[in-house]
């Protein structure tokens, strides 16, 4: 019976193995490959399976490597971003695009995200956060990164109120009852990373810069209630 049950444990041990995200990196410039690759590789739970460094080599690299989430730059020779992203969507549907940039612009953000890219963010974004985007993307969730450029922000798109998914709602609702990150970190059972990336989709959705903006913006258009 003990060796049955030492049996059970090392079988349910071995069956929780965490499984890893399988990325593959497409950017023209060799050095910033390796160095994503160097970086990202440090995490035990994403596995780089391939590098690209053109559209056409990348739309073919797909195909034998089958990746969980591509992580390419929107310039690259061949084929344009955009028509890449599309081209990947149509052909992999469940396959995720993340779009890692210098460009912060807020077309180009909107034409890669139309395109069915899962998540936009910028070259500059530290690596736990880029790492945190994989996951989270892997998962389902949608990220984008607003534009830093003064007037870029905007109001959100149409007249109708803002799109936010039932997260967002209730990470806007804890922001307005003054609820820290860690805090709804915690509450959430979500890292601060997560956290901040959800800010990021809500303060775009809603065309404001900042918690302050975010919380006048959902009490101006009743998206929250507050005790």
């Amino acid at each position: 019976m003990n060796a049955s049950v030492q049996k059970l444990s090392l079988v349910s041990e071995i069956d929780v193995e965490p499984t890893r995200i399988r990325v593959l990196i497409a950017d023209d410039h060799p050095l910033i490959i390796a160095g994503i690759r160097r970086t990202i590789e440090h995490f035990d739970d994403i596995e780089v399976v391939g590098e690209a460094h053109s559209g056409p080599e990348l739309l073919s690299m797909v195909e034998r490597r089958r990746p969980a989430v591509v992580l390419m730059d929107l310039r690259m020779p061949g084929v344009t971003g955009v028509e890449c992203i599309e081209q990947l969507r149509a052909g992999r549907p469940a396959m995720k695009v993340v779009v890692l940039s210098a460009c912060d612009e807020r077309p180009v953000i909107d034409a890669a995200l139309r395109a069915g890219a899962t998540a936009y963010i910028l070259k500059s974004a530290h690596t736990v956060d880029i790492a945190s985007v994989l996951r989270q993307t892997a998962g389902g969730a949608v990220f984008h990164a607003p534009s830093s450029i003064p007037g870029c922000a905007g109001a959100p798109a149409g007249a109708d109120a803002p799109a936010l998914t039932d997260r967002e709602r209730s990470i806007l609702s804890a922001v307005a009852a003054g609820m820290t990150t860690a805090a709804i970190s915690r509450e959430l059972w979500v890292s601060e990373h997560t956290v901040k990336f959800h800010l990021t989709n809500i303060y775009r959705k809603l065309g404001v810069a900042n918690r302050a903006g975010a919380v006048r913006y959902a009490l101006q258009h009743h998206l929250v209630t507050v005790p």
